[in-house]
């Protein structure tokens, strides 16, 4: 009887995992995201000492790590509730 309970509550009330899931997926995208802008951004300021001509490039190389964190919360609406 008490099996028959659990199996109840947990195939109708799946919503906690879900958003688990989603805050999990967003959390480690916005840490990898930081830590790859904190790596490229201290690449750009002794780039850009040295040859200023690149800053247009540095910074399209800035923003791309950007994507995995805007594609994450895209990914956290597609997942199915």
């Amino acid at each position: 009887m008490a099996e028959d309970a659990a199996k109840e509550i947990v195939q109708t009330d799946s919503s906690g995992m879900v958003a688990l899931a989603a805050g999990l997926m967003i959390g480690l995208a916005a840490l990898a995201t930081g830590y790859s802008q904190g790596k490229i951004g201290s690449s750009f300021a002794a780039t850009l000492a040295e040859r200023p001509e690149l800053k247009g490039d540095m910074l399209i190389y800035l923003a791309l790590p950007e994507t995995i964190l805007i594609l994450s919360i895209v990914a956290v609406f597609i997942i199915p509730r």
